[in-house]
Parts: structure tokens; C-alpha cells; sequence
């Protein structure tokens, strides 16, 4: 039996490469950290999504029933980490409504914009971040003495100013 207690040699990592976009739990980033790409395949999705609502709507299926499609399969597929639908463009935000508009004309009814759920969510995860002090962003989220609102984020660019963390501070402020 032989025992080799030898250190191996170190071999240098390779470089990295550097891409213009990558795909990362679903979402699309570029290198330039806009948008476009990632709104790009998320309507290319939802539209192959509407074909399906559309023949449920040829099969004569109740508007409840394609309600609750359009919610488990379009809406979901619009809303995954819509955090980052604040600071998107306006052509950006356009192509995502006008896939809501064709679905609310297929259903027929009025279906909920994505700024409303947006700001739901926004709100949501807001209140998840300020109530848990163990999360590390917990001290963006510092109540003024008075306790009914929360001290505003210092920001110095207008990309930093509509974020996550600084909207979240004011949405949370506003609901108190």
C-alpha cells in the first residue's frame, strides 16, 4: 500500500469568457444590464401560450375556464421576476401589454394590468424583506421615528433610483 502525500500541482483557471447575454434561472441578462432581450422571450413565450387560449375559446369552454389558463399559464409565464418591470422601457412595456390586450379580447373580459401586479408583488416582497432580519437587504428597510413610514434610499442615478430596494422603500412607505 503506498500513501502519497504529495501537493498537486496548481493549475491556473482559464479566463473567462465574456458573453453579451446569459440566460440565468429564466431570465435573460445582457451584458449592458437592459432589458430588451429578456422582454423578448418572455413575449415570444406568451404568445405561444395564446394559441392554446385561443382554441379554448374555439372549443366554447366557459370564460372562467380560460380565465384560470390564461392566470396558470400566460400570466405566470409575465410575471416571473417581474421585480425588473420598473425600470424597463416604454416600447418594452407596450410589447408586454399588448400580449394582456390580445388575451383580454380573447377571454372577453378585463384582465388585471401589469403594474397592478406588479406593485402586488413589489409590495409583497417589500414585506417579506423589511419583516425578516435575518435577510441581508433587512437594513435598506429603516423605519423613521414615527414608525409609519421608512426612511428613503439615497440615490445618486436615476438607474440605481428605480431598482428594486428603493421603489420597494417607497411603496412600503406609501402603504403605511
Amino acid at each position: 500500500m503506498t500513501v502519497d502525500f504529495k501537493i498537486k500541482k496548481y493549475s491556473p483557471p482559464s479566463p473567462l469568457e465574456l458573453v453579451q447575454h446569459l440566460k440565468f434561472i429564466g431570465s435573460t441578462i445582457s451584458s449592458n444590464l437592459k432589458w430588451e432581450l429578456n422582454v423578448v422571450h418572455i413575449v415570444k413565450k406568451a404568445r405561444q401560450r395564446l394559441y392554446f387560449l385561443r382554441r379554448l375559446r374555439s372549443f366554447g369552454l366557459t370564460t372562467q375556464v380560460m380565465l384560470n389558463f390564461y392566470r396558470a399559464v400566460i400570466e405566470s409565464v409575465l410575471i416571473f421576476s417581474i421585480t425588473w418591470f420598473g425600470f424597463i422601457t416604454q416600447k418594452e412595456t407596450l410589447r408586454l401589454k399588448r400580449v394582456v390586450k390580445t388575451a383580454s379580447r380573447i377571454i372577453d373580459r378585463e384582465l388585471p394590468s401589469l403594474e397592478i401586479l406588479y406593485q402586488q408583488r413589489l409590495l409583497g416582497r417589500a414585506t417579506l424583506v423589511s419583516q425578516d432580519s435575518s435577510h441581508p437587504a433587512h437594513d435598506l428597510f429603516e423605519p423613521l421615528p414615527s414608525s409609519r413610514r421608512f426612511r428613503s434610499i439615497k440615490t445618486r442615478t436615476n438607474r440605481f433610483n428605480t431598482s428594486f430596494f428603493p421603489l420597494a422603500v417607497q411603496a412600503l412607505s406609501k402603504q403605511k
